[in-house]
């Protein structure tokens, strides 16, 4: 990943119930910011999601768009941007770090480009938003069920 954003945070919770609900995507609509749908295009032999459909609605960004994913276990998913409307790419990670403890650090890096002009900072800020609505939305939706 070229320019990135990255965030933790800590979840309450192993790594396999977190990416557990990572992997949930056609529950994204309950929990994640933005997503209105989430629809699973092709599954792995692993029974994990390998290209999934998004329709996002996140001022400023608004698109329709399809990610391809790579699973590491219950340690790490990255993905990458298969095809977009507005965006032109979209490559990210959650890395999960098992703490012993009962809890999990959980980090997200994401990188993204749109087709239209912007200057880094406010990529940056987009991708900030974006990675926190998503960390939050993940540990809520984990420690709630």
């Amino acid at each position: 990943m070229a320019e990135q954003t990255s965030s933790s945070i800590v979840i309450d919770s192993s790594p396999a119930a977190i990416m557990n609900v990572i992997a949930d995507f056609p529950a994204y609509p309950e929990w994640a910011k933005g997503v209105q749908v989430a629809e699973v295009n092709e599954m792995g032999i692993d029974g994990r999601a390998e290209e999934v459909f998004f329709s996002l609605d996140v001022p400023p960004i608004k698109d329709e768009y399809t990610l391809a994913y790579d699973w590491d276990g219950d340690r790490e998913v990255t993905w990458w941007l298969v095809q977009g409307k507005m965006l032109k790419s979209l490559d990210g990670v959650y890395s999960l770090r098992d703490l012993g403890n009962g809890s999990t650090e959980v980090t997200y890096r994401l990188a993204l480009d749109v087709h239209i002009p912007l200057i880094g900072m406010l990529k940056r800020k987009g991708e900030k938003i974006l990675i926190d609505a998503a960390l939050k939305g993940l540990k809520k939706r984990v420690e709630s069920l």
